[in-house]
């Protein structure tokens, strides 16, 4: 019985630690791709001559200018919006705990 109600102790601690180390984890993944974005869109504008606010593709910077085997995902299941030239992609995942934005 005390073997049971220390496994149950255990649990109610662990439990929440794990998820917001989950959700912890994919906020900073979700970031590491949105910085990754607007650094190939910056190369992008500079190379091709693209003043502030013009409008930018996913087709515009990749393959090209974001490097990798696949387009970068939200983990969350997000999607990303690339933006105009001078604003920063965006996340549609919401979370207030763990907010996906530059």
């Amino acid at each position: 019985m005390i073997v049971i109600l220390i496994i149950g102790v255990l649990t109610t601690i662990a439990v929440p630690q794990f998820m917001r180390a989950r959700g912890r984890s994919l906020q900073r993944t979700c970031v590491l791709n949105l910085r990754k974005i607007a650094d190939a869109k910056e190369v992008y504008a500079q190379e091709q001559k693209k003043p502030d606010g013009w409008p930018v593709a996913m087709t515009d910077i990749y393959p090209e200018y974001l490097r990798g085997a696949t387009q970068p995902t939200c983990p969350a299941g997000g999607t990303y919006t690339v933006g105009a030239v001078g604003v920063d992609p965006e996340c549609s995942h919401v979370d207030a705990s763990y907010p996906h934005q530059l």
